[in-house]
């Protein structure tokens, strides 16, 4: 027996059972090869899924290290991991794909024929490496911004107009452009971006200036003012709409000494005006225009502050055609001051792609700083006739917002001027606080109230914002836009409460501060928020207290700006555990930028180009 089992011991033919001594034989031997495939067995299953998971994933590197993640856990690394639209992790190269493993043990001396079939088998992802000058950020967000009005903008650009002639000379090339407007006297024509603080003038323009010259009269214009809360129309449309009221709530219709309308509607009265409402065509012709241009810019996340009813059962169209190539964040409105919470729908991640969302609503308390519309506790310095318009009872947005509050809502509020963000701020602490009708108090966390613009405060609400725990949603271009007319419209008091970012953030509770640009009001380009709110100056390095910055004391650091415009939006619209940052789990949004712009002298960031937008880990625009 001795013998026989030592021959067992080694390879040898399989043998038939029998009740011989050659059971032992054959039981020794049939163990020797199940041992050998229980061995084998985790490798071939582990070379499998690394076959089957390298196939959607993919490596993106920074040889020096300049991946900004927005974590603080790890702010800088080498490399991201994609695994089909999630971070799969952040690190070196060796820590994301360690080299097999020269020593590991491979069973009965087989080596030699199971590592290189292993090698083969256990694909590493494909890596990528950015140009040593480039850097990736998190996806760029805007907080808040109006995406369908900014694709109507670019039809008739008025912005960089230094003049009432030079918009008419605008409107005029505009209809000799288009033949079916030029020999169609009954089709509107609308633009957006006049400023009269940038003629020399300075004044509100007149609906008679149309009429100087032959090809406009006649015809229906409506331009919109550059912040969109001043419209200025032609003799036509006032002829149209025959008499108007004498006072509009929340409102003005401008008139001359006479009392004759001059054809400049501010704020609510611009509702009076029987503007054409937007085709399904012409919403498809806007909305592509933007997300192209979004895309070009880096910005992989918007939030709509003023979406109708009519524009979100657009984008649900488009959702569920697939059509939507980044996260958009609605805010739905409805201009009553009656509820309409029923008539906006709740969407969570709706569409092909769960990219839409709705869960907030927009209210609006005042106009804009520069029409003089922003509503303020004590009269403008430049204008003492007037505090501005409030355009919206108290009591009646107190209805609203509780109403809202109470069914579920995230609240967003326009608010420019002191006395707007005063009542605002009055009404949410009462929700807050639990001080109407014995309720408990809210958890803040949980409901998210926001301020949008939260652009002029008393020195007691710029604290009390932050002890509410309300989230004041800004735009930094608003600030290098507004200097050269903010302090003659405010004061030099006043404007030391105005466009106060670096007081806003140093007293958030939540320690954050969402950037957005409010385009078409301001540029698409979000790096034009990014360098505006670190510099406080213009594009060209100007500003009324010269090259150093425009209060210089109220600027962010390039840190908290990165920050405010990725993780920051992504906690005002209850995202910070998908997006806003690059660690592992959460979205695979990011941008390729062809400069460092954490490093570069302040005049290079505004040189920075965009190589390419990712979202979901798939390019929407450039290329890797």
């Amino acid at each position: 027996m001795a013998k026989t089992t030592k021959k067992a011991s080694g390879p040898g033919p399989t043998t038939p059972k029998s009740n011989s001594g050659s059971t032992n034989q054959s039981t020794s031997y049939y163990m020797t090869w199940q041992h050998v495939l229980a061995r084998l067995a985790p490798l071939i299953l582990l070379s499998i899924y690394q076959w089957a998971r390298s196939s959607n994933r993919y490596t993106i590197c920074s040889m020096t290290g300049s991946i900004y993640t927005v974590d603080k856990e790890r702010p800088q690394v080498h490399c991201i991991s994609i695994q089909g639209a999630h971070i799969a992790g952040t690190g070196t190269l060796d820590e994301l794909h360690p080299p097999l493993a020269e020593s590991f043990s491979y069973p009965l001396g087989l080596d030699w024929v199971l590592r290189p079939v292993y090698k083969f088998l256990y694909r590493v992802p494909e890596v990528k490496y950015i140009n040593s000058n480039s850097v990736i950020v998190p996806g760029l967000a805007d907080a808040h911004a109006h995406i369908i009005e900014n694709g109507f903008k670019m039809q008739l650009q008025l912005d960089t107009a230094k003049s009432v002639a030079e918009v008419i000379e605008r409107t005029k090339a505009y209809i000799l452009a288009h033949p079916d407007v030029h020999h169609n006297n009954s089709r509107w024509i609308e633009g957006m971006g006049w400023d009269q603080t940038k003629w020399p003038e300075a004044k509100f323009p007149n609906a008679a200036d149309f009429d100087k010259e032959p090809l406009l009269r006649d015809r229906f214009i409506a331009l919109r003012r550059v912040d969109g809360h001043a419209t200025w129309v032609s003799p036509a449309v006032l002829k149209l709409m025959g008499d108007l009221p004498d006072e509009v709530e929340g409102g003005e219709v401008i008139r001359d000494s006479k009392g004759k309308p001059t054809g400049v509607f501010l704020d609510n009265a611009i509702s009076l005006i029987p503007i054409p409402a937007w085709t399904e065509n012409q919403m498809a012709e806007f909305f592509d225009t933007t997300m192209k241009q979004a895309l070009s810019y880096g910005l992989t996340s918007i939030h709509d502050a003023d979406s109708s009813p009519a524009m979100i059962s657009f984008f649900k169209k488009q959702a569920d055609e697939n059509n939507i190539p980044m996260h958009l964040y609605l805010m739905g409105n409805v201009l009553s001051d009656t509820y309409w919470g029923d008539k906006i729908p709740r969407l969570i991640n709706y569409g092909k792609a769960g990219r839409v969302t709705v869960r907030s609503i927009k209210l609006y308390t005042d106009g804009a700083l520069g029409s003089w519309g922003a509503a303020l506790l004590e009269p403008y310095s430049d204008k003492p006739d007037t505090k501005g318009i409030l355009r919206s009872n108290p009591d009646a947005l107190s209805k609203l917002v509780k109403q809202f509050h109470k069914d579920g809502w995230q609240v967003n509020i326009h608010c420019i001027g002191d006395r707007a963000n005063n009542v605002i701020l009055n009404i949410f602490e009462d929700i807050i606080q639990g001080k109407e009708d014995g309720s408990i108090p809210v958890n803040v966390t949980e409901w998210r109230p926001r301020i949008e613009h939260a652009q002029i405060m008393t020195p007691q609400d710029l604290e009390r914002i932050g002890k509410l725990g309300v989230i004041p949603s800004v735009q930094p271009t608003h600030a290098t836009s507004d200097m050269w007319y903010a302090e003659s419209r405010l004061g030099s008091e006043r404007i030391k409460g105005a466009y106060a970012y670096q007081t806003l953030l140093n007293g958030s509770m939540h320690g954050i501060l969402p950037l957005g640009s409010d385009f078409p009001v301001e540029g698409v380009n979000p790096l034009l928020g990014f360098y505006a709110s670190v510099s406080r100056l213009s594009v060209d390095g100007k500003s009324p207290h010269g090259e150093k910055g425009w209060y210089t004391n109220e600027a962010l650091s390039r840190t908290q700006a990165l920050k405010g415009m990725t993780l920051d939006a992504a906690f005002a619209s209850f995202t910070e555990n998908v997006r806003g940052s690059l660690v592992p789990g959460k979205l695979a949004d990011f941008v390729v930028l062809d400069r460092d712009i954490m490093t570069v002298p302040l005049p290079d960031i505004l040189k920075a180009k965009v190589t390419a937008t990712v979202v979901e880990g798939q390019v929407m625009y450039g290329a890797l």
